[in-house]
């Protein structure tokens, strides 16, 4: 069975922006679609939410599908560094990611130590990682070290922000799945 979870941004919600149009997408193509609200989303701890993470995946397969927005995106990561060598996941697509704390104090408990990348890319068959070229919040170098660093697809949008307030949809979250299925075949 394909499974997929969308981690929210930090202040989110699972009835936030664009989830609940990509969950009808994902589920169109067969998917059982999670969007667990986080604990205490407007002070996100790695612990705890690395711990629903943990509660909601249970066992990490190929048929997993991993899909996280900006802070929920660095969870994400966290999550696949923790996985032990022999566990992986089909797919991850990140949206709005960024790989320090960018000088905001509530993010720095995310980065007590550096991304390991080289261990992070073995956890996933693909990664895509979506970007706006006109984020306030993320600068696009992230998103070009995230592709880099994971060999992943850049997908860079214009105009679109964060991402977040007022885009409903985002139909290149359930793209990026439907062509890692494919590439995973």
């Amino acid at each position: 069975m394909k499974e997929a979870v969308i981690i929210h941004l930090w202040e989110g919600y699972p009835e936030y922006c664009w989830y609940q149009d990509t969950k009808r997408e994902l589920e169109q193509l067969g998917f059982v679609v999670y969007i667990p609200q986080m604990p205490k989303p407007n002070l996100p701890k790695m612990d705890r939410w690395m711990s629903t993470l943990r509660d909601i995946i249970g066992e990490p397969s190929d048929d997993l599908y991993l899909i996280g927005h900006s802070i929920g995106a660095v969870t994400i990561l966290r999550y696949l560094e923790s996985l032990v060598d022999s566990k992986r996941v089909g797919g991850v697509v990140l949206v709005a990611g960024f790989t320090d704390d960018m000088g905001y104090d509530v993010f720095s408990n995310f980065f007590a130590q550096p991304l390991r990348f080289e261990k992070i890319k073995n956890k996933a068959r693909n990664f895509t990682v979506i970007v706006s070229d006109d984020d306030p919040y993320i600068d696009m170098k992230y998103g070009y070290e995230l592709s880099r660093e994971l060999n992943g697809e850049l997908i860079v949008k214009k105009g679109m922000k964060h991402m977040s307030q007022g885009c409903n949809n985002l139909p290149d979250v359930a793209f990026a799945v439907r062509k890692n299925i494919t590439q995973g075949k």
